[in-house]
C-alpha cells in the first residue's frame, strides 16, 4: 500500500496520430519529485499496473502508467497477444516513439522534476524499457520485471547513460540464459552500469497474479517478487537520488 497521500488523474497525449490514455499519480506536498514511467505487458494498462504505479508514488515518486497500447484497451484474448508484440517488434520506432511520448508528458507536469526520470516494465514493458535506454532514451534509470529479454537487440552504443537494473527468472523461456548473457555483454560494451537478479525457480510473470488460462511457461512467485521489488525500490533510491 502507498506510504503517504497520492492523488491520480488521467492524462492523455499522443504519438503518430495514436491516442493514449495514461494515468498520473502524484504525492501530495511540496516540492519537486524524481518522475518513473511504468509500462505494462501485454494484457495492458490494468489494475495490476495501476496498483504498482500508486505504490511507487506513495514512496515519493510522480509516476505516470503508460497506455502503450492507445485507448486503454485491454488484451484477454490470448491469441491477440502475439500478433500486437509482434507488430510493436517489428516497427521500433513507434514503439519507441509511444514511449518517449509518454516521458514527454510526464515531464511536462507541474512539480516534476525532469532532470530524475526512471522507467519500470512488466514483461513486454520490461522488454520496452530496456530497449528505450538501448537507444538513447533520456532517463536515468530502468527496471525490467521479467522483460522478454529475447526481442533486447544487441547493439548498446547509442545509450545515454541509464543504469539498468534486470530482474529475470532462470526458468523464463523468454529470457533464456544465452540471451541475458548477450544481453549483458552488449551493455558491459558500452559501459552500461547493469546489474541482473536471477531467480532460481521463477517463470515468466513472476511479479503478477496467475490469471486463467495463463500459459504453463508463467506463473507467480512470492519470494521473487518480495526480492525484485525491494532490488528495485533500492536501484531508484540511488539513481534518482
Amino acid at each position: 500500500m502507498p506510504m503517504g497521500a497520492v492523488a491520480a488523474r488521467d492524462l492523455a497525449y499522443g504519438y503518430g496520430g495514436a491516442e493514449m490514455l495514461g494515468r498520473f499519480f502524484m504525492p501530495e506536498g511540496q516540492g519537486e519529485r524524481p518522475g518513473i514511467l511504468v509500462l505494462h505487458g501485454a494484457h495492458g494498462l490494468d489494475g495490476f499496473i495501476l496498483s504498482r504505479a500508486e505504490c511507487l508514488a506513495g514512496f515519493g515518486h510522480a509516476v505516470l502508467a503508460v497506455d502503450l497500447w492507445g485507448g486503454r484497451e485491454l488484451i484477454s484474448d490470448p491469441a491477440a497477444i502475439g500478433p500486437r508484440l509482434g507488430a510493436f517488434a517489428g516497427h521500433r520506432d513507434m514503439w519507441m516513439g509511444r514511449i518517449e511520448a509518454a516521458r514527454a508528458a510526464l515531464i511536462a507536469q507541474p512539480g516534476v522534476d525532469n532532470s530524475r526520470i526512471g522507467a519500470l516494465g512488466y514483461c513486454f514493458g520490461g522488454t520496452g524499457v530496456l530497449e528505450f535506454a538501448r537507444k538513447g532514451g533520456a532517463l536515468k534509470g530502468v527496471v525490467s520485471f521479467h522483460g522478454g529479454l529475447d526481442m533486447v537487440e544487441d547493439d548498446w552504443s547509442g545509450q545515454a547513460g541509464a543504469s539498468v537494473l534486470v530482474c529475470t527468472g532462470a526458468a523464463d523461456p523468454m529470457a533464456r540464459q544465452e540471451d541475458r548473457l548477450r544481453v549483458e555483454a552488449g551493455m558491459s560494451a558500452a559501459n552500461v552500469a547493469w546489474e541482473t537478479n536471477l531467480y532460481g525457480g521463477a517463470k515468466h510473470a513472476f511479479t503478477e497474479p496467475d490469471r486463467p488460462g495463463q500459459p504453463p511457461f508463467a506463473g507467480f512467485d512470492a519470494r521473487a517478487e518480495r526480492r525484485s521489488w525491494a532490488a528495485m525500490r533500492k536501484f531508484f533510491q540511488d539513481v534518482l537520488a
